[in-house]
This record gives structure tokens, sequence and C-alpha cells, in this order.
């Protein structure tokens, strides 16, 4: 044989043995028997078309796998944004490599947060947002010990904020806003085992005062606007503190921040329509703020010069008790 049949012969053969490589399925075959019981359960969504059979499952919409080192393990399954009815499969707890469970932008996604979740020890991130879950927030959740984001926002859900949150310890933000929950902060969320998580908690029904303890962390981001919170919240400030965005807007928060120190860090500050008393200080001038609003309060004095505190205009002082000096009226 000629060299130049030679040649062809083996590139045939490297084609052929690439082509049966690339073909070869991946996909666990127990990964691909659940998530064909996923999508049955799901009344076989145009939106899972490509979840089909014949192919190999990591290559379908919404999916990852893992590498070799875990037998390529679906390890990633995102749901989003499509016409998704029913309630969340209760085979999703058989997927035992997930990482990331994401069911978010389905409005015909109902039922509760389904228990099987607390099988899943690997899960790093959980989102179920923007969907019509109801019920509560489970107490189940404080099992995923490696869970490091938490969001349940733009839901249903209803009842009180389980304190057993607290003790993920790998935690890096909890984001609970826009729901229906009830009743009080939990004084545990004054305490978490690791890095202190942002915590967003806005547009609910809780009440009551912020717990204390919440004074002894350092949040990057806490925002707990539009609920009917009450009290003092002085506890939240402090100049040693690192806190990037407080927004505590639209509750009924009774404090004197005259003696406030806010962390030289922050650049969102929200405090506008509380019960909130006394002069800006100084100190707030030495801040590098983006946003602020003060506005709807009862604050006297002048505004301090110099910072940012000039740069914003008159919409975030105005409907004060006596506030004045500029971006407002001149002092009297």
């Amino acid at each position: 044989m000629d060299k130049s049949k030679t040649t062809t012969l083996l590139l045939f053969m490297f084609t052929l043995l690439i082509t049966s490589t690339l073909s070869k399925d991946l996909c666990h075959k127990d990964d691909k028997n659940t998530l064909l019981k996923i999508k049955k359960s799901l009344n076989n969504p145009y939106h899972l078309a490509s979840w089909d059979p014949q192919t190999d499952c990591c290559s379908w919409y919404c999916l990852e796998c893992g590498d070799a080192t875990v037998n390529h393990r679906v390890t990633a399954s995102t749901i989003f944004s499509g016409q998704i009815s029913g309630q969340i499969p209760a085979e999703v707890g058989d997927l035992p490599y997930l990482e990331t469970l994401v069911f978010r932008k389905l409005s015909n996604l109902t039922g509760t947060i389904q228990p099987t979740i607390a099988k899943l020890k690997d899960l790093r991130m959980l989102r179920l947002s923007w969907t019509n879950l109801t019920g509560p927030i489970p107490d189940f959740i404080s099992q995923l010990k490696n869970l490091e984001f938490l969001e349940l926002s733009f839901n249903d859900l209803s009842g009180s904020i389980p304190s057993s949150l607290s003790t993920l310890p790998k935690i890096l933000a909890l984001e609970l806003s826009r729901n229906k929950l009830t009743g009080s902060i939990p004084e545990s969320f004054g305490s978490f085992p690791g890095t202190v998580p942002d915590l967003r908690l806005s547009r609910n029904q809780l009440s009551g005062p912020i717990p204390k303890s919440l004074g002894n962390v350092d949040f990057n981001r806490i925002d707990l606007s539009r609920n009917e919170l009450q009290g003092d919240a002085s506890m939240l400030f402090g100049s040693n503190k690192t806190t990037w965005s407080i927004d505590l807007s639209r509750n009924m928060f009774q404090f004197d921040i005259s003696e406030v120190d806010i962390p030289k860090t922050l650049g969102i500050l929200d405090l506008n329509h509380n019960g909130i008393t006394g002069n800006i200080p100084v100190q707030w001038t030495e801040a590098p703020l983006q946003f602020f609003n003060v506005s709807y309060n009862i604050l006297c004095g002048r505004i301090p010069n110099g910072g940012n505190l000039q740069k914003f205009d008159s919409y975030s002082y105005f409907h004060n008790k006596c506030l004045c000096g500029a971006p407002l009226d001149s002092c009297k």
C-alpha cells in the first residue's frame, strides 16, 4: 500500500475514533432515568424538548454534568423562564451529585418546597424564585450543610423565618424578599458559624424590633425594607464595621441618629419613610456614599458640608421636620 493510501486510512480511522468518543453517552443511567421522570412529572413541557432518551443527558438544555472524577453525574439543574406547570418533582432528590438547583421565573410552578431536596447533601446553590410556591420555609433546609446561596424571593411563602437557617455553616447569601413572611427576625441571625451572609428580607410582613444580637455581626449587605419593623436599628451601624449597603426604608423605626456613626465603607444608605429623629452627624461625610435617602423622617438641623452629602438632590432629604442646608433651603 502506498504512502498516500496509508495516510488516508489512518485519517479515516482517527476520525471514526473521535466520532465514536464524542457520541458516547457520558450521562449516568440513573441520572437519565431520574431526569426523564422529572420531565414527565412536569407534563413533558416543550421547554425540556431536548431531554430525549436517545441522547446524552449531559448535553440536555438546563443541565450540567461533572467531569470523570464524579463519573459525569449531573451537578446542576437550572430550569427557568419556561411554560412549566405543576409542582417541584419529588425526583429532584434522586440526583445525589447536584450542587445547583434552580427553578426560577416559572409563574405556574405551585405547591410547597419539595421535602426531598433535603437529600441533596452536595447542594451549594438553591434558587426557587419568581414562582407561585406557597407554604412555610421548611426547617429541613438547615440540613444542607454545603449550601452557600439560598434564594427564595418573589414567591408566596408564608409563616415565620426558621431560626435554623443561621446554623448553615457555609452560607454567603440569604435572600427571602417579596414573600408573605410574618413574625420577627430570628435572634439567632446575630450569630452565624461562618462568614456573615448578605441578608435580604425586604417586602414581607415582618414585625417587632430588630434583635439586638444583629449588632454583633458585620453584614456586607442588609435589606429589611418594606416591612412593619419598629424600634431601634442603630445597632446595625458603627464606624468599625465594613458594611457596604443598609436599606431600612418604609418601616416604623424610631431612633436618634445624632450619635450614630456609619461604616466608613458604606456606599448605600436608605432610611426613608420611618420615624427617625436627630441631626445628621458630620462623620457621615466620610463614607463613600453612592445612594442616600433619609426623606420622610423627623430629622432636624443643618446637612453637614463635605463628602458626598451635597451630591444628592432634595428628594433624598425632603419631608423632614426641620432639616436645612444644601441641597434644601438655607438654614435661618
